[in-house]
């Protein structure tokens, strides 16, 4: 590998060229080639704020920003909602930089209470919203999904929560059984008749090298007081899924994505812990 140098470059060239020296400490760091380019990766899994230090100004820095999931319901209650995505390109001062990776929400417990939406993401003034907890079922009537970066579902009779414009979607409706999480991707599916809804799909990103789901939403558990029908799946196989018989999944670590929910007094599964990755480019192949 080499860097660019020389009068004769495009302006993308130009921006690799001027960044080859930049260095920026924090999170793990890999290298990876796409397209010829050589791009050093800085990953951000650790729950809790880090620091992320630049020594001089860097452009066109692409980011991904996913917020934690939010947790399942119980009682047969609604999948929660995917935390919040964001994804594009931005330029980084020269200073030290907090990274905060929001928490998964932990799932509810049928009657007791309702579980916890996940928590907000955040690096270079941008926010993802954790994503809306899964509603539990109640003595007291049906409850809605909560709202987040994605809704979550709503438990039997109650809507889905709404999602953040731009970074989500909302959570599907209770009609008759309870309604998926919704995902990045698309909203989290109704309840029916004969099955809780799916949890509703994340988005992919290749930002570390590899395409990867993130932020998708739980899925939904059948079934009513005994009578169980089919339990919703979580979204893009990351979500957790809906179970009304051994107790719902939590969501894969550090996707953002949704707890699955539920049956009788089980307690629903926790939403994944989100991730922030940062990348730019410092050199290129063959040059």
């Amino acid at each position: 590998m080499s860097v660019f140098a020389g009068p004769t470059l495009t302006w993308n060239q130009q921006e690799i060229q001027e960044d080859a020296g930049f260095f920026a400490s924090g999170g793990t760091v890999t290298e990876i080639t796409q397209n010829g380019v050589v791009y050093r990766v800085h990953s951000f899994t650790t729950v809790g704020t880090s620091t992320f230090t630049v020594n001089r100004q860097l452009k066109n820095v692409e980011y991904l920003i996913v917020a934690g999931g939010g947790g399942g319901g119980s009682g047969w209650g609604g999948g929660g909602g995917a935390g919040g995505f964001l994804t594009g390109t931005t330029v980084i001062a020269t200073t030290s930089h907090n990274i905060v990776v929001g928490a998964g929400g932990v799932g509810g417990r049928y009657i007791y209470n309702q579980g916890q939406n996940g928590s907000n993401s955040s690096a270079f003034s941008l926010v993802a919203t954790g994503g809306g907890v899964g509603a539990s079922r109640s003595v007291s009537g049906p409850r809605s999904g909560g709202n987040g970066g994605s809704g979550g579902g709503g438990s039997p009779g109650a809507d889905g929560g709404t999602g953040v414009s731009g970074q989500g979607n909302n959570g599907g409706r209770g009609d008759p059984y309870s309604g998926g999480g919704g995902g990045a991707g698309s909203a989290g599916e109704n309840g029916s008749s004969t099955k809780g809804g799916d949890g509703g799909a994340g988005l992919a990103s290749s930002i570390t090298g590899t395409s990867s789901f993130y932020a998708a939403g739980g899925g939904a558990s059948g079934g009513s007081f005994g009578a169980n029908v089919g339990d919703g799946i979580g979204g893009s196989g990351i979500g957790g899924n809906g179970e009304g018989a051994a107790g719902a999944r939590s969501a894969v670590a550090n996707t953002g994505s949704g707890g699955g929910s539920a049956g009788s007094d089980r307690v629903g599964g926790s939403g994944g812990s989100g991730i922030i990755i940062i990348r730019y480019p410092i050199g290129v192949i063959g040059q």
